[in-house]
């Protein structure tokens, strides 16, 4: 990639410049939990955003995709936002950081990726993250890593349409490799935990049907846990977030919230109730918890949040009959992958079950990447 990216840079723009790179990520547990102030697990992966970036003396940004082979020109300015979706993400991160005081200007740059698109793993936070750690290091803003992720989600907020929480980009510029985090997305305090699960592999497999994060549907979730939130708020002035909920309380509220309000948020308290037991559980290298809580947390995004679909709930499925100790629809949902803890033993035999059964029914077999924990936004030697 890095060859591609420098060869098409050299043609473009006649120079070299320097290259940065960030991560796309897992989530092992804590989906549909950080915009409701809870807790999240991820971890970057081997597979992220590249790009090579020479400041170019002039206001404009001079912009080559090498994945879409388009080129686009766009100025630094709010009425400078260009028509293509791609090219906003950057755009919009050039915008965020003059937003906080970094002075910006002109610059050439290539980019490439290898994280799957649609897959649930985050590409566009890995396209934010590299740009905003380029534009800081390259222009000197002094902007600290807290703020770096926070360029990239008011990008998603104010550019792209998605009102997303913190945790991709989050997990883009913080990635440490063989280290999951955990993120408290209300206090923004977080810790590493070591992962080396010893007899196990982790393993997405996607089932290539794509979605658009920025559909409704999206916002729409995001809608019916802050009605139920403020529901609760009622009777308990404590709670700001769904995070800050117990069950009982959301049962007060019961009659109040919409039948569809009330299954979002039975989710989402869940969900926050087991991040806390994985964590507890990696400490004592029970992967068999581990795995339950996954199954826990699919059940809960299919039938409770309605954002899995056919497709993964079949790979869900197929990865029970196989005694795949944990698998779970992974990302926002609607498409996308299932993440999958499995025994090594039993690896060859599940992956190739599900390329042979997903085939017969789907048409096409499920595309299969072996997770391999990284390092997040960097400068590239």
């Amino acid at each position: 990639m890095k060859t591609k990216i420098a060869e098409k840079f050299k043609t473009l723009f006649g120079e070299e410049g320097d290259f940065f790179a960030s991560a796309g990520r897992i989530n092992l547990i804590g989906e549909h939990t950080d915009y409701n102030g809870g807790y999240v697990f991820p971890g970057a992966v081997d597979k992220g955003i590249m790009a090579e970036i020479k400041l170019n003396g002039t206001d404009k940004v001079c912009v080559y995709s090498l994945d879409m082979d388009e080129y686009v020109e766009f100025g630094l300015n709010e009425e400078d936002a260009p028509a293509q979706s791609w090219a906003r993400y950057i755009f919009g991160v050039c915008r965020e950081t003059v937003k906080r005081g970094g002075k910006i200007s002109g610059f050439n740059t290539v980019f490439a990726g290898d994280v799957p698109l649609g897959a649930g793993m985050s590409s566009s936070a890995a396209l934010e993250s590299t740009y905003a750690f380029a534009l800081n290091y390259l222009f000197d803003c002094g902007i600290d890593k807290f703020e770096l992720a926070r360029i990239g989600q008011a990008t998603e907020h104010n550019y792209c349409g998605v009102k997303c929480g913190i945790m991709d980009q989050f997990a883009s510029v913080f990635g440490k490799a063989g280290n999951l985090m955990r993120l408290d997305c209300k206090t923004m305090e977080y810790k590493y935990y070591p992962f080396h699960p010893e007899g196990y592999k982790l393993v997405l497999l996607d089932s290539v049907v794509k979605h658009e994060l920025a559909s409704s549907a999206y916002n729409k979730r995001r809608e019916s846990c802050e009605r139920a939130a403020a529901a609760i708020r009622k009777n308990h002035p404590e709670v700001e977030f769904l995070r800050d909920a117990k069950m009982e309380w959301l049962e007060e509220v019961k009659s109040e919230i919409s039948e569809e309000d009330y299954m979002r948020a039975e989710y989402v308290i869940d969900e926050v109730q087991r991040v806390l037991d994985v964590c507890d559980a990696l400490e004592r290298d029970d992967y068999e918890t581990v795995g339950q809580k996954m199954y826990e947390t699919h059940y809960g995004m299919s039938r409770l949040y309605e954002v899995s679909c056919e497709e993964l709930d079949y790979l869900n499925d197929i990865a029970k009959e196989c005694g795949v100790t944990g698998s779970r629809v992974m990302g926002g949902g609607f498409g996308g992958c299932t993440i999958n803890l499995v025994k090594n033993e039993l690896y060859d035999s599940f992956i190739e079950k599900a390329k042979k059964a997903f085939s017969e029914k789907f048409g096409h077999e499920p595309k299969i990447y072996d997770v391999v924990i990284s390092d997040g936004a960097r400068k590239l030697q």
